[in-house]
């Protein structure tokens, strides 16, 4: 699609360069599986009861209609609701998940509100879900080895059943009997006297040995080390080979990968990004405090960074005003990177290539205002262009242009015109598998290969977009080499060949500059964050500026 009022051809609907694990060329879009990134107040994890939703309803919540059949024939079953307590909506949320298609961090929330659970049962729901689908590949492990049939073979709501009575028994503080008993009753209300009864024998195979001896059986049993890793830590297996590699191709020991992987099970902190001019992180901090009850702090990795201590964040008035929002320190720090980078000559017009759902946008926004500069920020998908919309909100009028447009374009209809251009590309998400735990048994090694080729099209566009001495930040939020610097240098060595000279500026000193605490890879040229090292999302950031001249 056209840069908006540039004009230019309409794509057909559906194709959307969105962020996060959800974005990306249609060809690699699964049915159902939603759009979404959290935008301005909105999160995972922790952040509970309002972590997150989305108005919007089934659609917007990545939706479809429920498929009725496994492809052998069996029935999928969702549970029948019979009761609003925690069991049930985390039930019904993986339900959800596993059926429609849908994101937990979108449909947890509505299911809270629609069940009316006290904060007490509303945390105990949430940490259910949560638990349940980051750990899924290890109690599937168990659980497949205490059945005598293949766990394809169950019906759906009746091995999300056990993977929450697994995860009541081996991931939290349940005593055996009450897990037991209450996963048993919900099977009952929820699948029938027979499922119940294959649940109860299960849970109590399970819950003859305690968390420890089940790792040592999975390691145990496993043909290799990096199976087992896989296996304990819930991961793809190809995921856990690909992100080795990653580990290695920059720079870091293949060693990490255990710590890593642990990494990714971990509840992400709940960090809010005070938007400069707008409003102070301290003033921000203070601002949580009262509403809260808790003690933030500023962030380590990006000064505008407030690391809440618990609460919701939708409770405060700065997020719901759009001063401020839920947004990574990683994700933070690329932005200001993108804007502070130095380049050659004038310094006013500025684009977000790939805009949705607005975070980095409107923090550059923010930035672009009190520069003197102005930014354009582009977005495929019209739903995730009212999104931007929204999180630019509070910024004065006419700061940032929306527009909706494909980014791939830009370069080809507006040649030179922008002196900063941030792409921050479609991508597989692996590097942010804590906050979407069930992305990762969604994606394919095929969908990285697919989306290495539109980061390809954006970053050149990008490159075409730019005048000559300014600067493009080319940003993606996975580690794996196919779509970091692999994409880079291809690009560049694509450039060079016709004619156009880029230089690759140190990302680390950059962060250096920018960062509180440095980052744990400012030794590298391009950087790249990591959630086991840095507390981030695993961002990854290549700084480039076109000479100016012809090289």
């Amino acid at each position: 699609m056209a840069p908006g009022p540039a004009g230019g051809p309409r794509r057909p609907a559906g194709r959307s360069h969105g962020k996060g694990q959800q974005r990306g060329h249609a060809g690699i879009q699964r049915r159902g599986q939603g759009r979404e990134r959290g935008s301005a107040g909105r999160g995972t994890g922790r952040e509970g009861r309002r972590g997150s939703s989305d108005s919007a309803g089934h659609r917007a919540q990545g939706g479809q209609e429920p498929r009725d059949r496994h492809q052998d024939g069996h029935r999928r079953r969702g549970p029948r609701r019979t009761g609003a307590d925690a069991r049930q909506v985390a039930l019904e949320v993986l339900t959800r998940v596993g059926r429609d298609g849908a994101f937990a961090n979108l449909a947890l929330p509505p299911a809270l509100d629609a069940a009316g659970l006290d904060s007490r049962d509303a945390a105990l729901a949430t940490a259910l879900t949560y638990g349940t689908l980051r750990l899924r590949g290890r109690y599937d492990a168990i659980i497949s080895l205490c059945l005598d049939r293949p766990l394809d073979r169950l019906d759906d709501v009746v091995l999300d059943l056990l993977r929450l009575g697994a995860h009541q028994l081996l991931g939290m503080r349940v005593p055996g009997h009450a897990a037991v008993s209450a996963t048993v009753d919900l099977a009952r209300r929820s699948a029938g006297h027979g499922a119940a009864g294959l649940v109860n024998a299960v849970l109590r195979r399970i819950s003859a040995k305690d968390p420890g001896q089940w790792l040592a059986v999975l390691r145990e049993q496993a043909p290799d080390g990096i199976t087992a890793l896989a296996q304990v830590e819930s991961h793809p297996l190809w995921v856990a080979r690909d992100l080795r590699q990653a580990l290695v191709a920059h720079g870091r020991p293949a060693e990490e990968l255990a710590a890593l992987l642990a990494a990714d099970n971990a509840d992400p902190e709940v960090v809010l990004c005070a938007r400069p001019g707008l409003i102070a992180p301290e003033r921000l901090a203070k601002e949580a405090r009262l509403v809260t009850g808790q003690e933030p702090a500023i962030g380590a990795v990006s000064p505008c960074a407030v690391v809440l201590g618990g609460g919701d964040p939708g409770r405060i008035r700065a997020v719901r005003d759009s001063r401020a929002a839920v947004e990574d320190e990683g994700s933070q720090l690329v932005a200001l990177m993108a804007a502070q980078c130095p380049l050659q000559g004038r310094d006013e017009r500025w684009l977000d290539l790939c805009a949705g759902p607005g975070g980095k946008a409107a923090l550059l926004g923010a930035l672009a205002v009190q520069r003197g500069a102005r930014l354009v920020a582009n977005e495929i998908s019209s739903h995730r262009a009212d999104l931007v919309r929204s999180a630019v909100r509070a910024l004065p009028p006419g700061a940032v242009e929306v527009r909706q447009g494909d980014g791939r374009l830009y370069g080809e209809q507006e040649p030179g015109r922008y002196d900063r251009v941030l792409v921050d590309a479609p991508c597989s998400g692996l590097g942010s598998l804590r906050r979407r735990p069930e992305s990762r048994w969604r994606r394919t090694r095929g969908d990285v290969t697919e989306l290495a080729q539109l980061q390809r099209e954006l970053l050149t566009s990008a490159l075409r977009a730019v005048r000559r001495g300014g600067v493009v930040a080319y940003v993606t939020c996975s580690p794996h080499a196919l779509e970091t610097e692999l994409v880079v240098r291809d690009v560049l060595r694509r450039q060079e060949r016709e004619g156009m000279a880029v230089e690759v500026l140190h990302a680390g000193d950059a962060a250096t500059r920018i960062a509180p605490r440095p980052p744990a890879g400012a030794e590298r040229e391009m950087l790249q964050l990591w959630p086991h090292l840095d507390g981030t999302d695993a961002m990854f950031c290549a700084l480039l500026r076109v000479a100016s001249s012809p090289g």
